[in-house]
């Protein structure tokens, strides 16, 4: 599948471009330990979630988005130094970032009346082939960054010609520091959009064999699961 971006002639080369989750993992998951001492299992060996291809795939697939300047945030206030040059075609803020009012979220269960949210500012149109949507989310298992990026779903083929920006709570108030250009933001992953049709129904004989026979290799052969996920996948 191929996805477009586009930005304003001269912008290319100085607005960070969006990339493939693939292959961009942050340092800690590769500096983690694959196995750990359980002390809640009396110092058993654990896999951690270096070990587990849904944790990790989830945060390879799909696109990251970068936030587009270094951002300053201390005593409350956010700062910035971006000489991103004015464009006669723009009729959007230069701005990486902006804010929505405490009252646009009013009523929304989880954040407090009166809060500030952050939006951060994305400087590329994104085009989809037709009848597929790209769903918008915090970035897959980025728990270390100061802000959680609300969840939001696009019609990419048709909303194609405008940009889509990211809306954040800033959850870490004690936070003190820059998050350099490029921090990933939000992450984007195509869906189709086409309606689903639900089915259910009990094992046959054949699906519960198949079913007890994993769950007792899984009790045998420890990391039966991640060979078996990585040898399907491939």
């Amino acid at each position: 599948m191929k996805v477009r971006f586009s930005c304003l002639p001269g912008y290319e080369d100085i607005v960070p471009r969006p990339c493939l989750a693939a292959g961009a993992l942050p340092g800690w998951v590769k500096e983690m330990p694959a196995k750990a001492q359980s002390d809640i299992l009396g110092g058993a060996e654990v896999r951690t979630v270096k070990q587990c291809p849904p944790f990790l795939d989830a945060m390879q697939a799909g696109i990251l988005f970068p936030l587009a300047a270094d951002l300053t945030f201390e005593n409350g206030e956010f700062s910035w130094d971006w000489g991103l040059p004015a464009h006669p075609a723009s009729r959007a803020t230069r701005s990486p970032i902006g804010v929505h009012v405490p009252e646009q979220a009013a009523g929304v269960p989880g954040i407090e009346p009166g809060r500030f949210a952050v939006k951060f500012n994305n400087f590329w149109t994104i085009e989809l082939p037709e009848g597929w949507s790209m769903l918008f989310s915090h970035p897959a298992n980025w728990l270390d960054l100061p802000f959680r990026t609300l969840t939001g779903l696009v019609d990419a083929d048709r909303w194609r010609d405008g940009m889509v920006h990211f809306p954040a709570l800033w959850t870490d108030i004690d936070f003190s520091g820059t998050l350099a250009a490029g921090t990933p933001v939000a992450q984007g992953w195509p869906v189709p959009r086409e309606a689903l049709d639900l089915d259910f129904a009990p094992m046959d004989d054949e699906a519960l064999s198949r079913h007890t026979a994993l769950q007792d290799g899984l009790q045998d052969e420890p990391g039966l699961y991640r060979k078996s996920y990585r040898a399907k996948r491939v």
